[in-house]
């Protein structure tokens, strides 16, 4: 029964394959890996979590053995998803069933997450909107780039159908150069950010501990002492933050008996299958998670350490963290509109990745960033904070987890550091989420999107060279016409 519902809301086992002959029957038929590939490629729900296992090792991009449906071809308006009062049986998106986690509904899903989960309000206060300035240039559609590997090259707009784009913003120098939006996706959509929400939390605890209120060389059980038997008792808030952990956590989602499964149906994030009688909130899975190995070793990617770092935050502020993060920061950026954290049962936000907010909402935080913590005339996060995200940790570290497309940049405080000649770091997240920050260009990127494949090693050989391009022609004059 668990196999059989992981497999039905898995969205990369669903992912769409289609012959170019007729592209409407072949929406349930789903990708076969090329012969001599052992994939196993799954998500489960809102967590973020993303597992892709070959012979080959970690990393193997997904191979789809034929075409499969445009940005355009699944454009949720143009496919009638929840259109209609009521919608006809065959385009309702429920959670119970696993629609909204099966791809092209996901196109309609991802900005419509408030409707499918519990959430928590992140409020924006009653503090005026800081403006952003429009200075829209017409030359970015069409700056040109080569993908990683490829040697034809692509363009800044066919990137964003390549990538199933939702919607794209570009800052300079504060100031908007570009906005796009697709499909359901517009200026007042609350979009999933999925595993952006860590970089969310990241920079919380680096406030907190600049402040003096954290400590990042304590060990957890110092402020969640009923995680003392648990494999995160004995780890500090800096192997926490950046994921340096030793657990036996395995996320192999075809393996019924896998931590990764009890997570989700703990979460909520999935529902759950007839006779479940595992944890059903977060706290309580967290507690059954043992140690593997020891902690301070070699950067391993697991969304359970940010599940730990946001109730660690709550704790030491006794404050939850969607209160945390709209008293810290949220009201102090003058976004134009609430954000909101999905919640389990408990009420306990979904750290990892769980965050919703607006385009222009996500830009305001990334010029935050980009201006080491200063923004709407005022110091939010402290530029030690933000300089201490931005100092990276051990790249060595970071190579062996198996990234090729980030050759030398490591994790640190839920941020990926480039190490790049722009000093550049982002936030990333599974289907294409991305905040990007170039301080050498003076440029923020902020993307959502509903891409079929999950993990962003599918499309970084795209996502990357297309940032560097946009930020060197954005060092450059404007050619006007």
């Amino acid at each position: 029964m668990v196999r059989q519902l992981i497999q039905k809301n898995s969205l990369l086992q669903q992912m769409v394959a289609v012959p170019a002959s007729d592209p409407a029957q072949s929406l349930k038929r789903s990708v076969r890996p090329k012969s001599g590939l052992r994939l196993v490629v799954a998500t489960i729900g809102l967590l973020g979590s993303y597992a892709l296992l070959t012979t080959e090792g970690k990393g193997q991009i997904q191979q789809p053995t034929s075409v499969v449906l445009s940005s355009a071809e699944t454009d949720p308006v143009t496919m009638g998803w929840m259109q209609g009062s009521p919608p006809p049986a065959d385009k309702v998106i429920k959670f119970e069933d696993g629609s909204f986690s099966q791809f092209p509904q996901t196109r309609w899903s991802f900005s419509h997450y408030r409707e499918l989960f519990p959430t928590a309000r992140v409020t924006r206060g009653p503090g005026a909107i800081a403006p952003l300035m429009r200075a829209i240039r017409r030359d970015l559609d069409t700056v040109a780039f080569t993908p990683l590997g490829q040697s034809s090259s692509m363009t800044w707009a066919q990137a964003f159908e390549a990538v199933y784009g939702d919607a794209v913003i570009i800052l300079h120098r504060g100031r908007i150069v570009y906005e796009r939006y697709h499909g359901v996706t517009d200026g007042d959509t609350a979009h999933i950010l999925f595993s952006v929400s860590k970089s969310f939390s990241g920079t919380l605890a680096e406030m907190l501990i600049a402040n003096g209120q954290l400590d990042e060389n304590a060990k957890i059980v110092r402020y969640v002492p009923e995680f003392a038997s648990s494999g995160f008792g004995d780890a500090t808030v800096r192997q926490i933050l950046d994921m340096t952990t030793g657990l036996d956590y395995s996320e192999n989602y075809l393996d019924p008996k896998a931590q990764v499964v009890t997570y989700a149906f703990s979460a909520g994030a999935a529902p759950r299958p007839s006779g479940y009688s595992g944890p059903r909130n977060i706290f309580d899975f967290l507690k059954t998670v043992a140690k593997s190995g020891e902690h301070g070793g070699d950067f391993v990617y697991r969304t359970v350490n940010t599940e730990v770092l946001g109730l660690l935050l709550t704790r030491v502020t006794n404050t939850r963290l969607p209160d945390l993060l709209s008293q810290h920061i949220w009201s102090k950026l003058g976004v134009e509109h609430d954000a909101d954290f999905v919640v389990d049962s408990s009420g306990v936000a979904i750290a990892g990745g769980g965050l919703n907010m607006t385009l222009r909402d996500a830009a305001r935080f990334g010029e935050m960033m980009r201006l080491n913590g200063r923004f709407n005339g005022q110091q939010i996060i402290p530029a030690r904070a933000i300089a201490s995200i931005r100092r990276g940790a051990s790249q060595a570290d970071f190579a062996k987890a198996g990234y090729a497309a980030l050759p030398n940049w490591s994790y640190r405080s839920q941020w990926w550091i480039s190490h790049n000649a722009h000093g550049a770091f982002t936030a990333r997240g599974i289907y294409g989420q991305a905040i990007y920050i170039d301080p050498k260009a003076e440029m923020v990127i902020v993307r959502f999107a509903s891409n079929p494949k999950a993990a962003n090693a599918n499309f970084d050989s795209i996502s990357l060279p297309a940032y560097q391009a946009i930020a060197e022609r954005l060092m450059q004059p404007e050619v006007r016409e």
